[in-house]
Formats: structure tokens, C-alpha cells, sequence
């Protein structure tokens, strides 16, 4: 198994990140990764930390399959400018999109089984014209996905969707509605059983106001319109609890009865997430044909080139890529030899 690497902004931690998963390969059982990267930066970068990794340019990932051993492969996507970590700089925005654009090629052709993208820095982004959100929302307008891709971050035995995501707390409160609430649990239970091996997926659901609403005394959202959307997808057979007092719904005890938490705005469901394992979390994005995953941080542009950024939280982005993509092959040879 091949996974692609993206670059992320060259002036952050990324590329140091990959180094480090790649150094540990041997403790950590990785599955074989192509980065795709300005080599002479990451050259330079190894250098710099006092790191031997010895790189070796390819143009496949069969090429990287065989030398991962032995060398970190390198699919080069060249800089327009030397990156100096901690300073983003736009000139160098073409290159992260081109890293992420030929990944996904990769990955829709089946040359990769899937891939992890390293953070990015938005702001350069859109300074170069990049008109999307942020990744999730690129990902799933380059494999033409017929419906909106999903944000699910794991870690620390804790699963989070939030059902809103990059927007004001109060756009997304007024866009919440039991079609939205029906429409996404069905979605994320058919994920779970797709990419996780899930056969009979346990959903969580929180409620909105503090103490679920209180039964209308603290808010009239769970009343109105999710506690009824809940009803209506227990009665379509989906194993969905709630609404949920917020406060009470993550802690250990709570957190065993379900296999997902729906969350109904960003920080509902990232808060706990980053609380349980702020350094082993884990992006993933469901409803894509091909399989996605990311640390769950950024840039962080203080400690860029420095040496001591943590690697866990790409290892675990590997590890969970791994998975999925094995799920999804072993799914589909099950399904073509069920239809000879």
C-alpha cells in the first residue's frame, strides 16, 4: 500500500512531519508514502535538523513502494521560492495547491489508495485566489462528489461530525434544520459502516442549548425541530440517542455507547476532540470517493523548522488512512466476487 503525502505551506511543520514519520518507520508500521514535495526543501530541511533521510526522486508510486525502505520517495513539486519556515509567503501557494491537486489525481486513479494532507495556511491561500473553505471543501469539488463532503475528527476513542463547520456561530445555528440533522446522520452512518467495519453504527446526537433546551425552557430548537428529527431516524431504523445535554455527552462513561457524536456546530465537536487528544487527532473526510485523511492542527508556524513538532497526530493520519483504504479494498473485492 502506497499513500500520497501531500506538502502543505512549506513554512510550516509539514514537511518536518513527514521526515519524522518516515525515520520511524520501523517502530511505528506505517504503510509505505510518496511526499509530494520540493525535494531540495526537504533536502534542506533534513539538513538543517541534523537528520539523515536519505530522498529519492520518483514518478510513481510503485517506484516509492519499493525504495521506502531505504529512502524517503519524492514526487517533486518545485517551491517558485526558498521556503523559510515560519514565514508564509504566497509566492509558494501554487505549489501547495499543485501538490494537492496531483495527489488526488493519484488517488481517483487508483495510483495511490489514498491520501493525507499536511495543514495548510488558508490565508496565503486566498491570497493566490484559492476560493474554497479550506480542504474538505476543495477535496470534494475536485472528485466531482455528488453531495458535501463531511468532517469527522477521531482520536483518543472519541469519533466528532460537526454538522456545521467553517462559519459564524450564528449562520450556523440559523441553518440548522431536522433535514440537515436526518440528512447527515444517515450519511455518517453509512461511513461508519463503509470505512470503519461497523455493521450496526451507534450515533450520538447533541442538543444545541445548554441541558438540551430544557424542554423548551432554555431554547426551543430541541423541541422544535431536533428532537423530532431524532424520532424520525429511530424510526427508520438508525441506532441514534439524544438530543444530548452538550456538557455530559464526552466523558468516558457517555462516550462508550456511542460509535459517533453528531455535533451541531464547530467547536461543540472539535473542543472535546482536541481536549481528548490534542496531539493524536485525526481529520478525515467522509462521502469522498477516494479515501482522505489529516493531522488534526496547523501550521504552526512558531516551532516551523525547529525540530520538536510531534509527529503523532500524522502518524495516526497515516495509520487511519491505512485502515479505510483497506476497508474499501477488501469491500469491493467482496462485492466483484459476490457478482460473478
Amino acid at each position: 500500500m502506497v499513500l500520497a503525502v501531500t506538502m502543505g505551506d512549506p513554512a510550516g511543520i509539514g514537511g518536518e512531519l513527514t521526515l519524522a514519520a518516515w525515520l520511524r518507520r520501523d517502530q511505528i508500521d506505517v504503510p509505505a508514502f510518496v511526499a509530494l514535495d520540493d525535494p531540495s526543501r526537504l533536502a534542506s530541511l533534513a539538513e538543517k535538523l541534523g537528520w539523515t533521510v536519505p530522498l529519492r526522486v520518483v514518478e510513481t508510486a510503485e517506484e516509492a513502494r519499493d525504495c521506502f525502505g531505504d529512502a524517503l520517495p519524492v514526487l517533486p513539486v518545485a517551491l517558485a521560492t526558498d521556503a523559510v519556515p515560519g514565514q508564509a509567503d504566497p509566492r509558494n501557494a501554487p505549489a501547495v495547491i499543485a501538490s494537492i491537486d496531483r495527489a488526488v489525481a493519484m488517488a481517483m486513479d487508483g495510483q495511490v489508495e489514498g491520501l493525507v494532507t499536511q495543514p495548510i495556511h488558508k490565508a496565503t491561500l486566498y491570497g493566490s485566489g484559492f476560493a474554497f473553505p479550506g480542504h474538505t471543501e476543495y477535496l470534494a469539488h475536485l472528485t466531482k462528489a455528488a453531495e458535501p463532503s463531511i468532517m469527522m475528527l477521531a482520536g483518543a476513542g472519541l469519533r466528532v461530525v460537526p454538522l456545521t463547520i467553517h462559519e459564524a456561530l450564528s449562520s450556523a445555528i440559523a441553518r440548522l434544520d431536522g433535514a440537515m440533522i436526518e440528512t447527515m446522520a444517515h450519511r455518517v452512518a453509512g461511513a461508519l459502516t463503509q470505512d470503519f467495519g461497523i455493521a450496526a453504527p451507534r450515533l450520538a446526537l447533541a442538543g444545541l442549548n445548554p441541558h438540551a433546551g430544557e424542554d423548551g425552557a432554555l431554547g426551543d430548537e430541541e423541541v422544535r425541530f431536533i428532537r423530532p428529527a431524532a424520532e424520525r431516524l429511530r424510526a427508520a431504523g438508525l441506532n441514534i440517542s439524544g438530543p444530548h445535554a452538550p456538557d455530559s455527552m464526552f466523558h468516558a462513561a457517555a462516550r462508550a455507547n456511542y460509535d459517533a457524536a453528531l455535533c451541531l456546530y464547530h467547536d461543540q465537536a472539535l473542543i472535546p476532540l482536541k481536549t481528548l487528544a490534542f496531539d493524536e487527532g485525526v481529520n478525515i473526510t467522509l462521502g469522498l470517493s477516494i479515501v482522505r485523511t489529516s493531522p488534526d492542527h496547523g501550521t504552526a508556524f512558531d516551532i516551523a523548522g525547529k525540530g520538536v513538532a510531534n509527529p503523532a497526530s500524522f502518524i495516526a493520519a497515516l495509520r487511519e488512512a491505512q485502515m479505510i483504504a483497506g476497508l474499501r479494498g477488501a469491500q469491493t473485492h467482496k462485492s466483484r466476487r459476490a457478482g460473478r
